[in-house]
């Protein structure tokens, strides 16, 4: 029973996304919310719509209160859903505004605040974690502080790796797709989060087929902002399962931290200041070509991913380990790579 109906929700959320995104495409273009190819950092060579997000939102929790009996018959109450619901709309609103007016950093910083308030709101909250020398970490009162830290770093990831067609749309659905396996085990079975893993699943993959290169329609900063903040949420609903969620995000992660940490050195703020040095774009200097640099991508999320399905608390933690050290070695290569480029670079 619980197969065909993972199946109707998969083909349910791919189709009604890939529907909406026509109008959404058209709405972008009636509103002006278009990313036009005007700077050095914008990589598209044609003005395309923005806030294609709205596709996914609409399609995803119009699902979620359609296969609501499904949804319901864990821990999760309706007041549950609704804080979530409420905390993704603050997201839109504020992708909306962003893209229409193109806001200051500290005014696009108070919408993924408010989503996450909303959440916290709405009951959700995390009991404990696995301590991975054993047993279990009771969180307390530091429940909401970890949701938050958790859902920004997951937001900001998403909407800084949102730089070439298709990536971020896929890591995210690659990322509700081994939530669905792990929550389908017999050890971890939870229906529920199961079944919103796949309506996520199927949203995303109905949006790439408007998104995949040349992308025909944006996420626009709510659907980025969107993608991330449900990933997140789905990995605190499902038991704290937040390693897994790493290890699908553990690259694009990864490349945030080193990005702040670069811009940081050099007397820069992180988040006001944007420049041409993230992974998705040292991959495209080599010369990889968008599609190939969005294929690396999901193999790094799918393998690593896939791997936790496998994988005690431990080993959940020596594979995080692993991609660390995979990071360490790109950022490494590529810094050694451009020393050698301004060592050969004549100077006037």
């Amino acid at each position: 029973m619980f197969s065909l109906q993972y199946f109707l929700a998969f083909l349910s959320s791919f189709i009604l996304t890939a529907v909406l995104t026509v109008p959404t495409i058209w709405l972008a273009k009636k509103m002006e919310l278009i990313d036009q190819p005007s700077s050095e950092r914008k990589i598209h060579r044609q003005a395309t719509p923005l806030f294609g997000g709205l596709a996914i939102f609409v399609s995803f929790f119009a699902l979620v209160y359609l296969f609501r009996s499904v949804l319901l018959v864990g821990n999760l109450e309706p007041y549950h859903y609704f804080g979530f619901f409420v905390g993704s709309l603050f997201l839109m609103i504020g992708g909306f505004l962003d893209d229409k007016f193109n806001l200051r950093p500290a005014q696009q910083l108070m919408f993924p605040i408010l989503a996450i308030a909303a959440l916290i709101a709405g009951g959700v909250h995390i009991d404990k974690i696995t301590n991975p020398a054993g047993g279990y970490i009771y969180l307390g009162y530091w429940s909401s502080l970890l949701i938050s830290l958790w859902l920004i770093g997951m937001m900001y990831t998403t909407k800084l790796l949102d730089g070439v067609d298709g990536l971020v749309t896929g890591v995210v659905g690659i990322g509700g797709l081994v939530i669905f396996l792990f929550t389908s085990t017999t050890r971890y079975y939870q229906p529920d989060i199961a079944l919103a893993s796949l309506l996520l699943a199927g949203a995303c993959a109905g949006f790439l087929v408007f998104n995949w290169h040349p992308a025909k329609i944006f996420l626009g900063e709510g659907g980025s902002l969107l993608l991330g903040y449900i990933l997140g949420v789905l990995a605190i609903i499902s038991g704290g399962k937040i390693a897994v969620a790493l290890l699908v995000m553990g690259i694009p992660v990864l490349d945030v931290v080193w990005t702040i940490l670069r811009r940081l050195a050099q007397g820069k703020n992180p988040f006001k200041f944007a420049d041409r040095k993230h992974l998705h774009h040292r991959l495209l200097d080599l010369g990889l070509g968008q599609r190939k640099t969005v294929l690396v991508f999901y193999a790094f999320a799918l393998f690593f991913g896939l791997s936790g399905l496998f994988l005690q608390s431990l080993g959940k933690v020596y594979a995080l380990a692993i991609l660390l050290v995979i990071m360490l070695g790109l950022v490494i290569g590529f810094s050694q790579w451009d020393k050698k480029k301004n060592d050969t670079t004549p100077t006037a």
